[in-house]
């Protein structure tokens, strides 16, 4: 855009001068935020508070829609709603602010309105700095109420999102008793059935946007619902230190994992129950889990559970259970027992609930597909205890001999290798039981009880041949157990041997498996590129077209101004010559009666023996008519007169006759 105006440069709008605001982090440019739809300058009165502040809004091209007029005309009526200041707002139109929009083109249909103070939630969730409970709670309860009192009068912002959330509730600058703690901005998009649908709709924000709905236009009463949901709980969460350190980046979630069992969800979902209570689960849940935005809680039922929390029970410290962190590093370290199961056995009935309403609500392939990439993110992410519960998770559901299964078993294996490597394998000493001091006591006793039960015909029986007897017995038994051991080792081999080969086997179908995959994320890759490519010269394309649409404008209004100044000029001069030749006309009519006069006067003289006389007045009838000859001699009589007038003059003693 041309309009870059310098910090201190001077703006008349409506009568009123504003000068335009240095930034406060760079004093030497303009205080301006870049949007989606346009840049915001603040623009401060000569004479005023700083609280009273205006935000100027220069629209890109494709934006500035003549509509903003009427929509801005209705918009006034929500602007006393406590959060909605930008509603009070007025549009730069040509008949209102001709001549500065001729100065700067820009303008045309830039709005005026309110300049917020304060924050974003944006610069709250990347400065990732952690809130008091008091404080989250507040800001919460604040969205939720404003949020209600849109919905009560049919409206939804439309792109609900971290940057368009301001917090007059951490301004620097004083401001008037009653400020809403939250504030809505960009509100073009705003959905009201008094309002006509907007030409282009936006998908939502990333981080935001339900995942069901995120490749199609947000504008219905909602549209706020879901992200609104996000939001709360982004602020309700940020008093939790752990919270804040998983948060992804520009929004606490990425958008691939909206509406997903993945990790940050398990994290913020124990961090509200165990901070905030089951009821604010409860509506987060519904909200995470919900089919469309109309199935998510209203903001009604998120103020009545906020307004319930007394300032007895907002937490001042609490240690938080890091459910995914945690398992991850108890499997990690080797931990077992009570200690490890009490920390797993809760999230994989959690997770297994989720799973059956999952597979209910969505198909059981759209959840090993989910399953399946979020393990694969787990092990990008060096985390593979979690990816190792994913991975079992999602064995369940797949096809035995499928070539997925055979990849989640891969893995599954893998995964179990690293956490739970093997001790070296210790020699077995099953082979020498028979040398043991336990057996050979145990046999002796065996010995005398069969010695007692024998008869006593027997007992007199020669008790060398009874040695000779056992001594076999036991080298027999000896021979056995040997042999025993040996086939047992060579089952054991055949059977490390065979592993191995399973092993090798399946370590190549994971990798070839995994060099497709790659494959096929490249050219995925190349394909949103392409794509994000082609929408860009598309975008480009548009705004050219756009910008000689305008400047075709421009020319055909100044065009239009040219000829109806010339066409103007052409019939004031019409006009003017009309009205001359009128004058002229009526002073030769009266010429004509003096030119009369004077030769009659003239007459009268001479008749009357005064030729000096009469020779004066035939001087002035002569110099009259000789200011216009060419008419005066084609009226009447008078050329005549002036005939004999010459005659007079050129010799007195001529007689004028009587005419």
């Amino acid at each position: 855009m041309s309009f870059q105006p310098n910090p201190g440069d001077e703006l008349i709008i409506n009568g009123t001068a504003y000068v335009v605001g240095r930034h406060p982090a760079a004093p030497g440019l303009a205080y301006a935020q870049a949007g989606r739809q346009g840049i915001v300058y603040q623009l401060n009165a000569k004479s005023g508070a700083p609280h009273e502040a205006k935000a100027l809004k220069v629209f890109f091209p494709k934006f500035r829609i003549p509509a903003m007029v009427y929509q801005s005309e209705h918009m006034e009526a929500y602007g006393d709603i406590p959060g909605l200041q930008v509603c009070k707002r007025d549009v730069l139109t040509p008949e209102r602010n001709g001549s500065l929009i001729a100065e700067q083109p820009d303008l045309l249909y830039a709005v005026l309105m309110p300049w917020i103070h304060g924050t974003t939630w944006f610069d709250c969730l990347t400065a990732q700095q952690q809130l008091e409970a008091s404080d989250s709670l507040a800001l919460a309860r604040a969205l939720a109420g404003i949020g209600s009192a849109m919905e009560q009068k049919g409206l939804a912002h439309c792109d609900l999102s971290a940057p368009n959330v301001m917090l007059p509730f951490f301004s620097e600058v004083e401001l008037p008793e009653g400020t809403s703690a939250v504030e809505l901005v960009d509100v073009e998009q705003m959905y009201s059935t008094k309002m006509d649908r907007p030409d282009a709709l936006l998908a939502g924000s990333p981080g935001y946007a339900a995942h069901r709905t995120v490749h199609s236009g947000l504008w219905s009463a909602y549209a706020d619902r879901f992200a609104g949901a996000v939001i709360i709980g982004e602020m309700l969460g940020w008093s939790d230190r752990v919270v804040v350190d998983k948060a992804w980046g520009e929004s606490y979630f990425d958008q691939h994992e909206m509406q997903t069992p993945c990790e940050r969800y398990y994290i913020l979902r124990k961090s509200l129950e165990a901070r905030w209570g089951s009821k604010v689960v409860e509506l987060f849940s519904r909200a995470w889990d919900s089919q469309d935005l109309s199935s998510c809680p209203t903001f009604g039922e998120w103020l009545v559970v906020l307004n319930a929390l007394t300032e007895q029970e907002i937490p001042v410290e609490v240690e938080t259970v890091e459910t995914e962190a945690t398992e991850a590093a108890a499997l990690a370290t080797g931990e077992s027992g009570e200690a490890a199961s009490s920390l797993v056995a809760p999230l994989q009935a959690e997770q297994a609930a989720i799973l059956n309403q999952a597979i209910e609500e969505q198909g059981e392939r759209g959840v090993t597909d989910k399953l399946f990439r979020q393990a694969r993110e787990l092990e990008k992410q060096n985390k593979p205890a979690a990816a190792l519960e994913v991975y079992r998770s999602l064995y369940h559901f797949v096809e035995d001999g499928s070539p997925l299964h055979v990849e989640v078993s891969a893995a599954i294996m893998g995964l179990e290798e690293q956490l739970n490597p093997k001790p070296p394998e210790q020699p077995e000493k099953s082979a020498a039981w028979y040398r043991s001091k336990t057996f050979i006591v145990t046999t002796a006793a065996a010995v005398v009880l069969l010695a007692v039960g024998i008869p006593a015909v027997n007992i007199l029986a020669d008790q060398s041949n009874q040695r000779q007897i056992e001594a076999t017995k036991q080298e027999e038994a000896a021979k056995a157990a040997k042999a025993k051991l040996a086939a047992e080792q060579e089952a054991s081999q055949k059977a490390l041997t065979e592993k191995q080969r399973q092993e090798a086997e399946q370590q190549a179908k994971q990798q070839a498996l995994v060099a497709q995959q790659v494959k096929y994320e490249a050219y995925l890759a190349q394909k949103e590129q392409n794509k994000q490519a082609a929408a860009k010269l598309a975008k480009q394309k548009a705004y050219d077209q756009q910008a000689k649409y305008e400047k075709y404008l421009a020319w055909k209004k100044n065009e239009a101004a040219r000829a109806a100044q010339e066409e103007a000029a052409r019939k004031a001069a019409a006009e003017a010559k009309q009205k001359q030749k009128a004058s002229i006309h009526a002073s030769n009519k009266q010429n004509v009666l003096q030119l009369i006069s004077l030769y009659n006067k003239a007459y009268a003289s001479q008749e009357g023996g005064s030729t000096a006389k009469a020779k004066g007045f035939a001087n002035r009838f002569r110099a009259l008519y000789e200011s216009n000859s060419s008419y005066y001699r084609s009226v009447g009589e008078v050329g005549y007169r002036a005939s004999s007038i010459y005659n007079f003059l050129s010799d007195t003693n001529f007689r004028l006759p009587k005419i």
